[in-house]
């Protein structure tokens, strides 16, 4: 069933490749930047930094070194490479510490299973395609985060000085995806988030080369299992928050002063699916499901669900719109609310599935998504209505609001 599903989200994306650069050139660079500053922030930098906390001594001197290196560009003695070392010291005192007794139950002694797995392919997948239809509704939401976070990381990319044609892009995004599918794969891949960290530490297409074929190599020999096991998380952690962080400075710097609100409110969407996140935890932990929760805490859930639910289609779209406003285009702007409402009625955004899927607006029984919905829509005709009644001379796109501001 996994397989299969990966199959169907291979052709959802292939679908997709081919009009992804009308959609990228629609979106304001504040939708597409917007979003990634919320993941690099939200899920790329604090989440890998509760992993530095959970191993301090060993998170803390890596992150150090990090920091000292990468992100404030100071040099080692002998020009040694930051984040190399920033492992290399961090797997260290892992390895020193930990049987000494001195890193507590954090201390994990690894595995160290070699795992040989060739990728062989087969029809296994068809089999569960009978079986796969009622999770559709499930899959497709995952396509679409991949789809949206491929144009983003394209946009970013762009803006780091690195021009991609996004059709190719996402045709390689959804050819290896189907070929995952075929051999059996169950997770499907992505352009991975974080060009401009990575140009800022020196790679170039060699780069890009070598960590393909490191990488896969290492999936079929069965290595790179065996270092993720070996190498302990709060040694790594430090690099993701450098990632992290990179790409947000990226957002704001790249992105027009002007539109930075619109960044900062894309990234809220992302912030409430880190919140679903651990509340998801803990309720599994202690063996409750939402529905035990007191009445307020119910409503709190539910309002933090439907926010994450979709949220880098949210993302985009918040952000998009706001950018829209901002440069007074007022009836674009509308239109993009009119979007978010229908957007809404079927799930893509703010679903209240209990998994977060794509559904018929007359098969939901909540009223919620109704709710939603209109009020896009009242925001759509306000925008339109604003739209009509403004002047003819708009202030121009290109002026600073603090200009707008001082001269009303």
């Amino acid at each position: 069933m996994g397989a299969a599903t990966l199959v169907l989200i291979g052709l959802v994306k292939l679908a997709f490749a081919f009009v992804g650069e009308r959609l990228r050139e629609a979106v304001p660079q504040g939708g597409l930047l917007g979003p990634l500053a919320g993941v690099g922030l939200v899920l790329l930098a604090f989440l890998p930094l509760l992993e530095v906390f959970q191993l301090p001594l060993v998170g803390l001197v890596a992150l150090g070194i990090v920091l000292y290196t990468l992100v404030a560009g100071l040099p080692l003695p002998s020009r040694l490479p930051g984040a190399f070392v920033a492992v290399l010291a961090g797997t260290a005192l892992y390895f020193v510490l930990g049987p000494l007794g001195l890193l507590g139950a954090a201390y994990h002694p690894p595995a160290l299973v070699w795992r040989f797995t060739p990728p062989l392919p087969s029809t296994a997948f068809l089999d569960g395609l009978t079986l796969v239809l009622p999770y559709v509704p499930v899959a497709i939401p995952f396509a679409l985060v991949n789809i949206i976070g491929g144009l983003n990381n394209t946009e970013s990319a762009r803006v780091a000085g690195d021009s991609y044609d996004t059709r190719s892009i996402l045709l390689t995004e959804a050819i290896s995806t189907l070929a995952a599918g075929v051999c059996g794969g169950v997770a499907q891949t992505t352009p991975y988030i974080g060009h401009p960290a990575y140009k800022a530490m020196g790679a170039r297409a060699a780069y890009v080369i070598a960590t393909g074929l490191f990488v896969g190599l290492g999936g079929l020999l069965g290595y790179v299992s065996f270092i993720v096991d070996a190498l302990p998380h709060a040694a790594v952690a430090p690099i993701l928050i450098f990632v992290g962080l990179e790409i947000v400075v990226q957002a704001f710097h790249a992105t027009p002063a002007r539109h930075t609100a619109a960044v900062a409110l894309a990234c809220l969407p992302v912030v409430a699916d880190l919140v679903l996140i651990e509340m998801g935890a803990v309720l599994r932990d202690v063996g409750r499901a939402p529905t035990d929760l007191a009445p307020g805490l119910q409503a709190t859930y539910q309002a933090v669900a439907v926010l994450a639910n979709g949220f880098i289609v949210t993302a985009l779209l918040w952000g998009g719109a706001l950018a829209l406003v901002i440069d007074r285009r007022r009836r674009a702007a509308a239109g993009w609310c009119l979007a978010l409402a229908v957007f809404t009625l079927f799930g893509v955004v703010h679903s209240v599935g209990p998994n977060g899927e794509v559904y018929w607006p007359w098969d939901i029984q909540s009223p919620l998504p109704w709710a939603i919905a209109a009020g896009y829509g009242v925001a759509a005709l306000g925008l339109a209505a604003a739209a009509w009644r403004a002047p003819a001379a708009e202030p121009a796109a290109s002026e600073p609001l603090s200009a707008v501001a001082a001269r009303r």
